[in-house]
């Protein structure tokens, strides 16, 4: 019973966000609600679950606030124009330029292995640069995920470290295992690149190269206005060092996002109803953001108390046949990437992938071979995903509806993580 709740709210989920019905805040809140009724829980005990699961993305959802309002006043200054600029005149005409450019910076960026901040180097820094060479802005959000799924195979990103544990292995050691698989991913990203600049292309891309972008005069002036060339090495002072404070984790995301903001306010816009002006400019799309985070929290929550997650695994694994029992690294390196849009991180790795490694141990597969194929296509479902955070801060700087963004990216992804399979299996990586 558990399990066919489960599943039934899974699909219900997934068709309505693809399909764009309702609010992602009423999906992911409501649904999940009426499914922990369903199988007998109380309110209260609903509500504690929403409750626990809530905790666990606050400290995001303040993050995203104070972010999103950051990187909206670094861009009514103008510090990303000199970027956009060097970028288009780089590009000239060519489209496919810029989308390889936009993989290979994703690439760079992930160094560090957290999301928020690849997202937060990349987007808002390109999202000009598309926009004015009309290409599709889904694209940069696709490139961005794929290549953020790759590098997080680096042993200091969070699924290879959550699998090591399982394993009972050192994260470095499980990562040399996975370096050529790595490597063939970053291959197969510059190839996406390339073809989905194609066609962009085909689409009319490129042809308002240059051109501007606003065709309302009075919001052209507004813009200008608002722009300050003189603090522009200020501006790029702060954002680097701002930067440079998230890649080592010196202080809290979120305060250094709010410490920052209020110096680029006070020291570019230091009068008090412009001030206010550009904070509510910006603070809807941020809270909007944060809601909809929230929202996701509160059906993890849901997920974890119910423990519809676990039974689901079960019954998965309980209707494989025998005779198929020695390829189920396979079937769930395939099923990676879908479930990988259902299931939350720490779900997945602590729940899931025990359950698959010690039915797969019955049939002669070794557990590294089955972290291994599971570990690729969730990577994969990083930035697609309505569990993870980043997906919300993404399509929020990139102007995109989540359903647009899923429709677009998720056979890509797919694709991408089924080709890192397949290779993995050819050169005995995976053995089969």
């Amino acid at each position: 019973m558990i399990a066919l709740v489960g599943f039934i709210m899974i699909v219900l989920i997934v068709v309505l966000l693809l399909k764009g019905k309702m609010s992602p805040i009423v999906v992911l809140s409501l649904i999940p609600t009426i499914a922990a009724l369903i199988l007998g829980h109380g309110p209260i005990e609903v509500a504690g679950f929403i409750k626990e699961g809530i905790g666990t993305t606050t400290s995001n959802g303040i993050l995203f606030i104070f972010s999103v309002i950051y990187f909206g006043v670094m861009s009514d200054t103008g510090m990303f124009d000199v970027i956009v600029n060097f970028l288009v005149k780089r590009a000239g005409n060519s489209v496919i330029a810029v989308t390889v450019a936009t993989a290979i910076i994703a690439t760079i960026a992930h160094l560090d292995g957290t999301t928020a901040t690849t997202v937060l180097i990349t987007i808002p820094a390109l999202y000009p640069v598309y926009k004015s060479m009309k290409i599709d802005p889904k694209i940069l959000l696709c490139l961005t995920g794929a290549c953020m799924g790759v590098m997080n195979l680096l042993p200091w990103g969070g699924p290879v470290a959550r699998a090591a544990t399982v394993l009972s292995m050192d994260a470095n050691d499980l990562w040399h295992i996975l370096i050529p698989v790595q490597l063939i991913g970053l291959v197969f990203n510059i190839v996406v690149a390339v073809l989905l600049g194609m066609m962009a292309v085909k689409q009319g891309a490129g042809a308002g190269r240059g051109e501007n972008v606003t065709t309302d005069q009075k919001a052209k002036e507004e813009e200008d206005a608002l722009r300050r060339p003189k603090l522009l090495l200020f501006n790029l002072a702060l954002t680097v060092a701002l930067i440079v404070v998230l890649s080592m984790g010196i202080v809290t995301s979120y305060v250094s996002f709010l410490l920052a903001l209020c110096l680029a306010l006070a020291v570019n816009y230091p009068d008090l109803k412009l001030q206010d002006k550009l904070i509510k400019k910006h603070a809807p799309s941020a809270l909007i953001i944060s809601a909809t985070l929230f929202s996701a929290g509160a059906m993890v929550g849901i997920f974890d108390g119910t423990g519809m997650l676990t039974e689901l695994a079960g019954v998965i694994i309980a209707i494989i046949p025998d005779f198929l029992g020695r390829f189920i690294h396979i079937i769930f390196g395939v099923l990676a990437m879908p479930l990988g849009l259902c299931i939350g991180t720490d779900a997945y790795f602590y729940g899931i992938m025990p359950l698959v490694m010690e039915v797969g141990e019955t049939y002669g597969v070794a557990s590294l071979s089955t972290a291994v194929t599971m570990i690729i296509g969730k990577n994969l479902a990083l930035m697609v995903s309505p569990l993870t955070p980043a997906t919300y801060l993404a399509i929020g700087l990139g102007g995109v509806e989540l359903k647009d963004h899923m429709k677009f990216s998720i056979p890509v992804y797919w694709i991408v993580s089924l080709c890192m399979l397949v290779l993995g299996v050819l050169i005995g990586l995976v053995p089969v």
